[in-house]
């Protein structure tokens, strides 16, 4: 069992309102729950146990109470108790980008779809109507130029609603989407969509950061030479109106496009429940990045799942994430025009504007749902901010957060500092099935530092080593049946090996996610870091986020990292800080972080050695590169360099190995 890093306190920081179950779409799911099967389920954890008990009857009325457009068929999933495997909805014929758009084919022409801030150079608006028009331009453009259901088209974009009508223009010709974020590296760009042979190429001409002009002309350059089967090109505005095409072999614009084309009703090609949607890939630690192909029909039902029933989002609500088109929670965000919802888009640095950027614009624009991610709320934390004081955020009824655990002191400052009875929600879920496995819900009280309880209709347990599950403690996060969002396949896997060797190896026909996770005695999950990530302290694991949890409270520490050195017989805990601007590391400051690390932790806690570095290595989705200077310590390669967002920091852990590191 894990020790607690912090007491739990006695009351929940934040509890339902008495009308939820009339207020909220759970209540209406399950008064519809039992209207058609006769189940009364009182609370969240009955539903729960009921949809995973009864998934083909849950899956199939989540098609019908979110009014999914196609044709569903009679038959649910075949061999459902296979992962992988079973089949979800094996008759069905739907299309992605036509439930995204049916609002402007319902009367909802002129409602807002998106709204896009970049930083404060620009900000534009479009209506479901101006969307729809757009996407079928685009849409014929992509027929004309030949592409087909099946072929696949990359994106190297700004989070710009040119970048939707991207991706919604894809699905709608039934092509593969897959994109990356204009910060990523040529390398780490080419290792993923090389892969996967696409025909057409999406690429914003730039975009704008911490108010300087990124001009992404030569990385374009670059990456169409080094794709032989690109057909074309197609330059997203951002900086200009008409970016230049030099250097590009057949490029075109999309501005172009959309001014001289007329638009007319879509013809949205009507595909099976799992004919691929988008290709997202893993962080590539262990070689190539895997290439996750995910389905139409399994994106969008979750996706509709979580909107609607965990998070209680519906048509006139307003969503943004902070996200990169590099990152699942873009996709995930996109998904939210299905629900009748208006995407707030942001691109640029958060901290712009003393920090309060992304606080005006929620201000501003009254968003009803903010995604943000832990390393963000840490950074306005350690900035002082106040936002309850300067801001009205009074129209926020959700706050949600990913990428990262949310420690119990963000639970304090978002409760203390920026929110009043909001409901904050710590998610997760991963690239590698594009939505949650553990999330909050309209209808469970919120305990600080905790995940509420599991997505409906997932099956999830933490596990001991021996396969057991586990009611209380800490062990491996799990899945024990299978669920219409888990992938249709790896990309160029054709038996299924690497996908099988990723998640079912260690336990058969039980999906191993690699989260050491905690259940606690609320019923609820807290995520402690990957579990190949996990110390081992005299025969108990502790994961890393605990040791991260504890050093908030250590005044001076900017960033940390914690590593495991294995040596045979023994394993030593090494912590490294990044301390404030004009602070050095002395014997006295070391002995003052082992004993608050003794003290609001216990013995176990305490580093081996401590030591001040001059940066902690990041990913580019802001979570610490543990896993990189563990392989530096063992003399084993970093295969992941391409995909840190400051990889000249290993440079100071290669010379640690080399000249202090001990046996």
């Amino acid at each position: 069992m894990i020790p607690a890093s912090i007491p739990t306190p006695d009351q929940p920081l934040w509890q339902p309102a008495p009308d939820v179950f009339m207020r909220a779409q759970i209540g209406a799911f399950m008064r519809e729950v039992f209207k058609r099967y006769g189940t009364q389920a009182k609370n969240y954890a009955e539903l729960h146990r009921w949809s995973v008990e009864n998934r083909a009857d849950f899956w199939s009325l989540v098609w019908d109470f979110c009014g999914v457009k196609g044709f569903k068929g009679g038959e649910v999933v075949r061999n459902s108790d296979q992962m992988p495997g079973s089949t979800w909805f094996p008759e069905a014929r739907l299309n992605y980008a036509e439930n995204l758009l049916c609002m402007a084919e319902e009367g909802g022409r002129n409602k807002p779809a998106v709204v896009f801030w970049a930083e404060d150079k620009s900000e534009s608006r479009l209506t479901f109507g101006e969307l729809y028009d757009r996407v079928s331009i685009l849409t014929q453009h992509l027929r004309a130029r030949g592409l087909k259901p099946g072929d696949r088209v990359v994106a190297l974009v700004a989070n710009t609603p040119e970048a939707v009508i991207a991706m919604l223009a894809t699905s709608a010709v039934g092509a593969v989407f897959s994109s990356c974020s204009p910060d990523f590296g040529t390398p780490l760009i080419l290792s993923r969509f090389g892969q996967i042979e696409p025909k057409i190429f999406f690429a914003s001409d730039g975009q704008y950061y911490k108010g300087k002009v990124i001009d992404l002309s030569a990385k374009i350059r670059e990456i169409e030479a080094a794709l032989p089967t690109l057909e074309e090109t197609i330059l997203l505005p951002f900086l200009q109106e008409n970016p230049s095409h030099e250097g590009l072999r057949r490029a075109t614009n999309l501005g172009a496009i959309l001014r001289d084309g007329i638009p007319q009703k879509i013809a949205f090609e009507r595909l099976p429940f799992d004919h691929p949607l988008f290709i997202l890939y893993s962080s590539g630690t262990t070689g190539l990045p895997k290439g996750f192909v995910h389905g139409q029909g399994g994106v969008l039902l979750q996706h509709l799942k979580e909107y609607r029933l965990q998070c209680d989002i519906a048509g006139g609500d307003r969503v943004f994430y902070h996200t990169t088109c590099g990152w699942m929670m873009w996709n995930w965000l996109v998904s939210a025009l299905a629900v009748g919802a208006s995407l707030m888009l942001y691109d640029g640095n958060p901290i712009v504007n003393d920090g309060n950027i992304l606080f005006d614009f929620a201000q501003e624009e009254k968003f009803t749902l903010f995604g943000t991610s832990a390393p963000f709320v840490q950074g306005i934390k350690a900035m002082g901010l106040v936002p309850k004081q300067t801001h009205d955020l009074s129209s926020l009824k959700i706050l949600t957060s990913t990428g990262a655990p949310l420690l119990h002191e963000h639970f304090d400052y978002l409760y203390d500092k920026i929110l009043g009875n909001v409901q904050v929600s710590s998610i997760s879920g991963g690239s590698d099935i594009v939505s949650l496995f553990v999330c909050g819900n309209p209808i469970s009280p919120v305990w600080r530092g905790e995940i509420p309880g599991a997505g409906l209709g997932m099956d999830m347990a933490v596990f001991d080593a021996n396969g057991k599950e586990l009611m209380q403690g800490g062990g491996e996060l799990v899945c024990r049946k299978s669920f219409p969002a888990m992938p249709v396949c790896f990309w160029n896997d054709p038996d299924n090996k690497k996908y099988k060797t990723a998640y079912f190896e260690k336990w058969p026909n039980v999906w191993r996610h690699g989260d050491w996770t905690e259940r606690t005695p609320h019923g609820g999950f807290i995520i402690h870091g990957r579990s190949d990530s996990t110390t081992n302290r005299q025969g108990i694991r502790i994961g890393t986020a605990e040791f991260y949890n504890l050093l908030q409270g250590v005044a001076g520490i900017e960033e940390s990292l914690i590593v495991s050195h294995r040596l045979p017989g023994d394993e030593r805990i090494l912590l490294f800080v990044k301390l404030a601007e004009g602070m050095t590391m002395t014997d006295d400051f070391k002995k003052k972080i082992a004993r608050h690390m003794k003290e609001q932790g216990s013995p176990r806690h305490v580093p081996d050695e401590i030591h001040q570095a001059p940066g902690i290595p990041m990913t580019r989705n802001a979570k610490k590169a543990e896993i990189a200077v563990e392989n530096i310590f063992h003399g084993k390669p970093v295969t992941n360099v391409t995909s840190l967002s400051n990889p000249e920091v290993l440079t100071f852990y290669e010379d640690f190995a080399r000249t202090s590191l001990k046996g």
